[in-house]
C-alpha cells in the first residue's frame, strides 16, 4: 500500500511519512516517531498526533518497524520483530534522517520503549514516548523500566491515568531518571481514552497531548 506524502529512505529500504514544515530549519523540532504493536504509521491515533503536531510547527517523520512494513507490502501479519532487530530499525531510522543530536524521537507503546533503549547510545536531544508499556497488562510485578532509572537523554512520557500498562499509581513507585518528566491525562486509558463517566472525551487528552509533547520540544 502506498502512503501519500511518503518519501524513500536510503535505496528506498525505509519509507517516510512527512507533515510539517518541508525545511529543518524552518521547524520547531524534527521528531521520528513510530507506532505500537499492533497498529501502522498512518493508524488514526498516529495520524491525529502527526497532523496536529505539525500545525504547531514540529516536523514529523513517521516510519514502520520490519514486522509492520512485511505487513504493508505482502500482506502476511506477523508478530513483532525481536528487540534487537527493533533497535537496529530505529538506528536505521535514525541515520535516514539524518542530524542525530537535534531529533526527538519516540513513539506509541512498543515504538517508543524501543525509542528508549538505543536514545542514550545514538546520541539524539530527547525522547518522547506515548503510553509508555512500564509492564504488560495484569503483570505488574514484569517492569520494563531498569534502563529507565539511568537514561540521560531529556525524555516526556505521556500516559493515560488508568493506562493497564502502567497506571500513575503504579508510576509513581518506579525509580526513574531525573531526565524523565511524566504528563498524566485524566482517565486516559492506553490510547488515552477515557471513559464517558469520566467528563472528559478522547479528543481533550489528544489535545493535552499534543500540547505537551509541543511544550517539551518547544523547551529544549
Amino acid at each position: 500500500m502506498s502512503l501519500p506524502g511518503s518519501e524513500s529512505g536510503e535505496a528506498g529500504v525505509l519509507p517516510l511519512l512527512w507533515n510539517g514544515p518541508a525545511d529543518p530549519g524552518r521547524a520547531r523540532r524534527t521528531f521520528v516517531l513510530t507506532h505500537g504493536a499492533g497498529a501502522p504509521m498512518d493508524s488514526p491515533f498516529l495520524e491525529r498526533m502527526a497532523v496536529a503536531l505539525s500545525a504547531v510547527g514540529v516536523r514529523v517523520a513517521r516510519f514502520e518497524l520490519p514486522y509492520m512494513r512485511t505487513l504493508r507490502e505482502t500482506g502476511a501479519r506477523k508478530p513483532p520483530d525481536r528487540e534487537p532487530v527493533l533497535r537496529q530499525a530505529w538506528r536505521d531510522a535514525v541515520a535516514v534522517v539524518g542530524n542525530a543530536g537535534e531529533l526527538a524521537i519516540g513513539g506509541k507503546s512498543l515504538g517508543g520503549r524501543m525509542a528508549s533503549l538505543v536514545a542514550d547510545e545514538l546520541g539524539v536531544r530527547a525522547l518522547v514516548c506515548l503510553g509508555y508499556p512500564f509492564h504488560p497488562p495484569g503483570q505488574p510485578g514484569k517492569l520494563r523500566t531498569a534502563h529507565l532509572a539511568t537514561l540521560t537523554t531529556p525524555t516526556l512520557i505521556v500516559q493515560g491515568t488508568r493506562d493497564p500498562f502502567g497506571t500513575r499509581e503504579e508510576v509513581a513507585a518506579y525509580a526513574l531518571s531525573p531526565a524523565i518528566r511524566l504528563h498524566f491525562l485524566e482517565d486516559g486509558d492506553h490510547s488515552f481514552v477515557p471513559r464517558k463517566s469520566s467528563g472528559r472525551t478522547e479528543a481533550q487528552n489528544l489535545a493535552e497531548a499534543v500540547e505537551a509533547v509541543a511544550f517539551f520540544l518547544a523547551g529544549l
